[in-house]
């Protein structure tokens, strides 16, 4: 599972051919959450409040590169790395 971005602890990750909705994987320390893309809400795991804020706003600048980054690994390919949000 590549990461493809790293911020204050929080790793964001994504899995090769998973399975839909478009989603992503946020790890903070011993927490981890399914956040979708288009919602932006929080599918499976949990994260502490914090993280999970800091997510969805790096979530909501990065969204066009978190689709583009879904497809890639639909498709078997490398995701591009994001920038973490500072």
């Amino acid at each position: 599972m590549p990461t493809i971005s790293a911020f204050y602890g929080i790793l964001i990750r994504m899995f090769y051919s998973d399975h839909p909705p478009p989603h992503f994987h946020a790890r903070y320390g011993e927490f981890e959450a399914t956040i979708d893309i288009a919602t932006l809400s929080m599918q499976e795991g949990k994260l502490p409040d914090r993280a999970f804020g800091l997510v969805r706003e790096w979530a909501m600048i990065h969204r066009e590169e978190l689709l583009e980054n879904w497809r890639l690994c639909r498709e078997n390919a490398a995701p591009q790395k994001i920038k973490p949000l500072v």
